[in-house]
């Protein structure tokens, strides 16, 4: 449980008197945009009942998340009532906090000749200040007579430590003993997100590629944090959205481990049903800030082109279940798309477990410059997964997919359909075409003649693999014979 909270540097307030707070706050951050923030807060305390201020929370905090304690069991701490703060500042506010006071008033001289404005004093009846409602007409006294506004610009003293410019938490604490020692305080908050991307460069030719992964950290939560040790969890862990106010962001980190080099920037490890990603150095991550570190990178990982051929046009693919209609399915898409296909193991020079993000692909040029070839986005990958990417469409390659005859008999209870898929390649290097075609008609099929060896890859989808030179056209067929 101790791992669980960290410390914080701030000001804390027991009884009016300002405390320092000791080491660096930690955080864990997670995909769903929210952080648990760890604090230590020096407490003095008095056996009974205790008032203290605790102005180091965020602006997005969830107050009944806290969790306040001794880390060393000797003294049992229970929040007797809890007021959390957070109060937009405006003049009506800082009026409101000088009730029955006197300050001082800027009013300008009515001559251009002085630019100077005269200060006059005026003591605050009533500021006019209504928590989460309205503003009301303030009150002010000005040389024993009352007005119903403000005789010029108010100038506040020195809030001093009593700053309700930061969020807050005032507590009536109960103590069973007196002491001095380190509380230590933990929290959800929103205002945060983290998110992995990935670059991956690929040589003028081959299907090696280097591959790099980030993390952005992103901190919106209205606090910033110094020297913090930081923490990402990757996995979708069960959260209830509170309200929308909280905003959607990102933020990531982590480092493949080496056998040989330099300390990894981020570690990995399994934790409960998840990965926890920890930056190996505390880092400050300012409020409005977005940070990113790098936590994997890696060289010749086996990635190789697939260049797929799915002929039936999805916009018009029927769905399943059989349909007797000709029609159906017959509907040809001339695009075939550019795949990418790369095993997250060991022996491909990864096996680390990746959290889900975006992968962008280049190409170096003969000339050693890279150009951007395509993107798409991974879930959270498990080490020893195959990867699979579609990054876009080849320009020179074309396919084209026609229904050539089609028999059924509802009496008999059978159909027979056949194709022809004509691949055509203007590359000037040869390449191999993944043609994947969907047998939806039925669950009962089987083909009955083909030009070419497939594969079933499930129930109803088989695959050909049909080389092509520079220049060739080839065309696949099969029949198939479904029976329900």
């Amino acid at each position: 449980m101790k791992t669980f909270f960290a410390r914080f540097a701030g000001l804390a307030l027991v009884g009016g008197t300002a405390l320092t707070l000791g080491a660096a706050p930690s955080l864990t951050i997670y995909n769903q945009n929210f952080a648990v923030v760890r604090d230590s807060v020096p407490l003095d305390l008095k056996a009974g009942v205790n008032e203290l201020r605790y102005p180091g929370a965020t602006a997005q905090v969830e107050p009944d998340s806290v969790i306040l304690r001794d880390p060393a069991g000797l003294h049992h701490l229970q929040i007797l009532e809890q007021n959390y703060r957070n109060d937009p500042v405006t003049q009506e506010l800082l009026l409101s906090m000088f009730e029955g006071k006197t300050i001082s008033f800027a009013v300008p001289h009515t001559k251009d000749t002085n630019p100077t404005p005269e200060l006059i004093s005026g003591r605050i009846v009533r500021s006019g200040y209504v928590p989460g409602g309205g503003p009301e007409q303030p009150i002010i006294e000005v040389n024993g007579s009352l007005q119903f506004s403000l005789p010029g610009e108010p100038r506040f003293p020195n809030l001093g430590d009593d700053t309700v410019l930061h969020p807050s938490f005032n507590w009536l604490l109960q103590s069973d003993n007196p002491g001095t020692f380190d509380a230590e305080i933990g929290y959800v908050t929103g205002g945060f997100s983290w998110e992995a991307s990935y670059n991956i460069v690929a040589p003028e030719t081959g299907d090696t590629v280097d591959l790099l992964g980030w993390i952005t950290l992103k901190n919106e939560s209205g606090k910033t944090f110094t020297a913090a040790q930081i923490k990402v969890m990757a996995g979708d862990v069960n959260k209830i959205a509170p309200a929308p106010r909280m905003d959607r962001m990102v933020a990531n980190a982590m480092m493949a481990p080496q056998a040989a080099g330099p300390e990894p920037v981020v570690t990995e490890k399994a934790f409960d049903e998840y990965h926890l990603y920890s930056v190996a150095r505390p880092t400050t991550l300012r409020d409005r800030e977005t940070k990113q570190v790098e936590f994997v990178s890696a060289s010749s990982v086996l990635a190789p082109v697939i260049y797929q051929y799915d002929g039936a046009d999805p916009g018009f693919r029927f769905g399943g279940g059989l349909n007797p209609e000709q029609s159906y399915g017959t509907q040809s898409n001339n695009k075939v798309a550019i795949l990418r296909e790369f095993v997250n193991a060991e022996t491909n020079h990864l096996g680390i477990p990746l959290p889900a993000g975006k992968l962008r692909f280049y190409r170096r040029d003969d000339d050693g410059q890279l150009e951007f070839t395509g993107e798409n986005t991974i879930d959270h990958t498990p080490r020893n997964e195959t990867i699979h990417l579609t990054t876009g469409n080849a320009f020179d390659l074309v396919g084209e997919r026609k229904q050539t005859d089609f028999h059924v008999d509802t009496t008999e209870k059978w159909l027979d359909e056949s194709f022809e898929i004509t691949l055509r390649n203007r590359k000037k290097t040869p390449v191999t075409f993944r043609v994947v075609e969907h047998l939806y008609r039925w669950s009962n099929w089987s083909l009955t003649a083909q030009s070419d060896i497939y594969t079933k890859t499930d129930a109803q989808t088989i695959q050909f693999q049909v080389p092509v030179v520079p220049d060739q056209e080839r065309k696949v067929t099969y029949t198939v014979h479904y029976t329900w």
